[in-house]
């Protein structure tokens, strides 16, 4: 796909202003859609209008072909131009560009705060010192160039050198070419020699070209310059000199005489620039020559340089790779093709990469391309300041609206806690009397089963030959009131006496009432338990008696529901007793008290 951004290429002669429209083609190549071109017809002894004259002129040939590009590349020609090829000693990359710095300085012949300069690396030689070439215009001549060219509604991307554009459009073009070529630009005021072997540039402005030929017309017939260019370029052509017959028309012999005066004087300064080309840059003998320039067109330019430097010569062919647009005219093209070279040269520098590349863009130009590059920033920091208000704006609003959902939120949310509250209340209120029910009848079941268990417990621990004759509480524990009888042995002493003997059934005391405990009332506790026992007399050995009541006293201790250290041997037997039966009393301190 083409590229659609069109740049404008041109090229501001001593005598012709050139332009040609661009665009990139497929492949990175380059692609002209529009061409134009026209003589600017001044005098150089009387240049006092020629901004003026280069502003309507450039104007006049943008609208005849209807060319509405606005980038614009341009070239100021060698002669304006300041250009040193320097060496530089092999130094470490960092240090480079304040080497260059410090050469630019000694060698521009200027201060340096007056010109624009700029520099291009061309490759190392076999010494391994770095070659650079240097370029530099005083800033007055291209801030005034510059001014002329924007004053036409264009706008400078680049500001290039003839020599250097041309070297690119060479280099575009015959890319495969061997050997050291050796490019003559005859143009007005100069010619460019440049030197093109491998990697490697060197260039030379002769001041000899087209118009050295005219002024000497203009000497030689006395006439103005404008009538000797005019006569130059109808009667003109390179003597052949030796045997060759001069031409009957005398004014077209002279004029051709005059034209090989000028063009050996030219062959002279390039064989010089030859041998130094050699001597001082290393460089070898041009294997071909390729002629560019308006001038080079004058008849037999070709033959004279050939027969001159003994070398193959050729026109050069600017458009040799370039595509050209089906609608342009070709045999307009071929034309100016002569002279096109710079212009595809400037062409090149926005649709690919270029050899050299340098930009000798004003100040003022720069200035405006960094505020530029900068007014999308400047731009956007505008609208971002006039929209952090709003932004502020739409937080606190955002913010609002989430607090207020969250507040909205909790709120619900406590109010439903609540709402559990409450019930989670009311069960706990309704709990607790369901708990309290239920321990007064725990209370009350416990208090059911406790004296049986009781009685079971106290009736397993009696020994034989003993019962128990009554247990209640102690009359002076508080809450003791009646006594408690144990069951007597009506049937059976065994069962209830633990061991009576049956025949001595008849001389055991009469039970009590069997009657529940009543000593506590309500509210009150049962501490200790006072227990009255009788028990068969041993006639034969009183001190058994005794024995059996420790023996019981023992047992209780070991029951659970006593405090080890509480049973206590009230009334123990009488040893003197005469009777049958003995009798004891145990007080007994319950290890929990009894509820009543």
């Amino acid at each position: 796909m083409l590229g659609s951004e069109r740049t404008l290429a041109l090229d501001i002669g001593a005598s012709t202003i050139k332009v040609g429209e661009f665009q990139a083609a497929k492949g990175q190549g380059l692609r002209l859609t529009n061409f134009n071109y026209a003589e600017l017809g001044i005098d150089p002894e009387h240049e006092e209008n020629r901004k003026a004259l280069i502003v309507s002129t450039v104007r006049n040939v943008l609208r005849e072909r209807n060319i509405k590009a606005k980038n614009v590349v341009f070239s100021v020609s060698g002669q304006s131009v300041f250009t040193r090829f320097v060496k530089l000693p092999p130094v470490d990359e960092s240090k480079v560009a304040q080497i260059i710095q410090y050469e630019a300085q000694q060698n521009v012949p200027f201060p340096i705060d007056e010109v624009i300069w700029d520099y291009q690396l061309l490759g190392s030689n076999s010494q391994g010192e770095l070659e650079v070439v240097l370029l530099a215009i005083k800033s007055d001549i291209i801030e005034e160039l510059t001014e002329g060219v924007e004053s036409c509604g264009l706008r400078t991307d680049i500001v290039d050198v003839a020599p250097m554009a041309l070297y690119n459009s060479v280099r575009y073009n015959y890319g495969d070419i061997e050997g050291c070529t050796m490019v003559v630009d005859l143009g007005a005021r100069t010619t460019n020699l440049l030197f093109l072997e491998q990697n490697r540039v060197f260039s030379r402005s002769i001041p000899i070209a087209g118009n050295a030929i005219t002024q000497s017309i203009v000497s030689e017939f006395n006439v103005p310059f404008l009538e000797a260019e005019h006569m130059k370029k109808t009667h003109g052509f390179v003597a052949l000199g030796g045997a060759y017959e001069e031409p009957e028309n005398e004014t077209q012999a002279r004029v051709s005489k005059i034209i090989r005066n000028v063009m050996t004087r030219l062959h002279a300064e390039i064989a010089r620039s030859i041998n130094f080309y050699k001597g001082q840059q290393g460089g070898s003998l041009p294997a071909r020559v390729l002629l560019s320039g308006g001038t080079s067109i004058i008849p037999y330019t070709d033959r004279f340089f050939k027969e001159k430097i003994q070398t193959d010569i050729d026109y050069f062919n600017p458009f040799r790779n370039v595509e050209i647009d089906p609608q342009l005219s070709r045999e307009e093209l071929a034309r100016c093709a002569h002279f096109f070279g710079e212009v595809v040269g400037l062409g090149l520098r926005k649709t690919t990469e270029c050899p050299i590349e340098v930009n000798l863009l004003p100040k003022s130009a720069r200035r405006r391309e960094q505020m530029q590059q900068q007014r999308p920033y400047l731009a956007g920091a505008a609208v971002c300041l006039l929209l952090i208000p709003l932004c502020w704006l739409g937080y606190t609003q955002k913010t609002v609206a989430l607090k207020t959902a969250e507040l909205q939120e909790l709120t619900d949310k406590v109010k439903n806690l609540n709402d559990v509250s409450q019930r989670l209340n009311r069960e706990q209120s309704q709990l607790s009397e369901v708990q309290d029910k239920a321990s007064q009848i725990a209370s009350l079941v416990d208090q059911r089963s406790l004296w049986p268990e009781l009685l079971q417990d106290l009736t397993s621990r009696l020994g034989s030959n003993i019962w128990i004759v009554s247990f209640a509480p102690d009359s002076d524990v508080p809450g003791a009131a009646a006594s408690v009888a144990a069951p007597a042995p009506v049937a059976h002493p065994r069962i209830l006496g633990r061991g009576g003997r049956g025949e001595d059934e008849e001389s055991a005391p009469p039970p009590t009432s069997n009657s529940a405990p009543a000593g506590g009332g309500p509210g009150k506790n049962i501490a200790e338990i006072r227990i009255e026992g009788a028990g068969l007399h041993s006639a034969d050995n009183p001190e058994q008696d005794i024995q059996l009541v420790d023996d019981f006293a023992k047992n209780l201790r070991e029951s659970s529901f006593y405090d080890k250290t509480g049973v206590v041997i009230d009334v123990p037997p009488n040893p003197t007793l005469q009777g049958k039966t003995f009798t004891f009393t145990i007080r007994a301190k319950l290890l929990k008290p009894i509820s009543m």
